[in-house]
């Protein structure tokens, strides 16, 4: 991490710190019902409060398109703040001006405050220079400990870092460290295994990792199209036959940089979209007219975990079939507990990203196993892609 700043060369005590935090958290009944990415930020808040600076939490909620939106405000939040930092939380009705600037007056070294949705101002997402310094004047340090907003250039996400003196949080930093091992400087053979049901979304991530990784599995609907690209019939398939010159682009490129593409040998088929449907394994050669590919098969899924045990290092995104209805999550699953267990072992570090992801090794009960799960979704896709994020780039060393 000595290319970021991080929080251990901050001046923090007695300081009003500008914690920029991800607090979009799903709500149900008027309370937080998942408090996940609420425990991601509590070190960074513990050590700024241990340290004795005024820890003052800006984060946004929704999509207010900057008007002020009650159903969006961040009071609601509060109490779950509270319960898991074990210690009040104060509030303020505003981000900037007089409400926060008086919230913020009758703070004492160490206390917490949450200031209002970030985004019930126009300037935020604008990134506005007079905004900014409306945020800047509450603060005398500025933390960014959300990646998951670190792709958008706002206000609160890039802008304070130039009017500020701007650091990592420790999740941000638990992030960087985790993604920079993966792809910047990893362990090598890297295997990156891409699942999801289009490869449109996902024709810049593939590009970059045939440059970056000794070997590419892809998996889940977009297989279907590099299949179909190579000839091979697809039935009745989730498959983008207008992108086949693009996959035969992608395979190529792979190939002048030396990366291998394993693509499925053989799939779970079935005729009807649905839970428990009958099935039947064919090879890719052989799939029926009225078939449709909804997992890879047992063949594909030994490859994929040979695959993985030649490699030091695997990046995971996405799933390698249906893998929300059973028996169609049998491939994803096999090969998620077979990375889980390499890793636990300590032979491979394993990074994982993505909403599907997310959900995917939570199904398999292996989250927990992965060297490192991120939750940020855009951000994460993004990095992947070889795209400068601006909330990272202005905390490098040189920023």
């Amino acid at each position: 991490m000595s290319t970021f700043r991080t929080l251990d060369t901050a001046d923090i005590k007695g300081k009003r710190v500008l914690i920029r935090v991800d607090l979009n958290v799903p709500m149900k009944d008027g309370m937080v019902s998942d408090d996940t990415r609420i425990r991601a930020i509590l070190p960074t808040v513990r050590d700024v409060s241990k340290r004795g600076g005024k820890a003052i939490l800006l984060a946004h909620f929704g999509r207010p398109k900057g008007e002020r939106v009650p159903e969006m405000s961040l009071a609601p939040v509060v109490p779950a703040l509270e319960t898991l930092l074990g210690r009040p939380v104060g509030f303020a009705n505003d981000c900037i001006g007089n409400d926060a600037a008086q919230a913020i007056a009758k703070l004492s070294d160490g206390d917490v405050l949450l200031l209002e949705n970030t985004r019930f101002h126009k300037g935020e997402e604008k990134n506005d220079p007079i905004f900014t310094s409306a945020l800047a004047e509450l603060g005398d340090v500025y933390v960014n400990d959300a990646f998951s907003a670190a792709h958008r250039a706002h206000s609160s996400t890039e802008g304070l870092a130039h009017q500020l003196p701007a650091y990592a949080g420790r999740a941000m930093q638990a992030e960087l460290e985790a993604l920079e091992k993966a792809l910047t400087s990893p362990q090598r053979p890297v295997i990156a295994l891409v699942g999801g049901a289009k490869v449109s979304s996902k024709i810049e991530l593939l590009e970059n990792l045939v440059t970056k990784v000794e070997a590419l599995v892809i998996g889940g609907g977009m297989a279907n199209t590099f299949l179909h690209a190579q000839g091979y019939p697809v039935g009745k398939s989730l498959c983008e036959k207008d992108l086949a010159d693009t996959a035969r682009r992608i395979m190529a490129k792979a190939q002048e940089s030396n990366c291998a593409i394993i693509l499925p040998v053989d799939a779970t088929v079935a005729y009807h979209f649905q839970a428990h449907a009958p099935t039947q394994t064919y090879g890719v050669d052989a799939i029926p007219e009225d078939g449709m590919i909804l997992d890879v098969g047992g063949l594909s899924v030994e490859r994929i975990n040979a695959a993985i045990d030649e490699a030091a290092t695997l990046v995971w995104n996405g799933p390698l079939g249906a893998f929300e209805m059973e028996p169609f999550d049998r491939g994803t699953v096999e090969a998620a507990r077979h990375a889980a267990k390499r890793t636990k072992a300590g032979q491979l570090l394993s990074v994982a990203g993505g909403g599907d992801t997310v959900a995917a090794l939570n199904h398999a009960g292996v989250a927990d196993d992965f060297s490192y799960v991120s939750t940020a979704g855009g951000a994460f896709l993004e990095w992947l892609e070889g795209k400068p994020l601006p909330g990272v780039e202005v905390l490098r060393q040189n920023g």
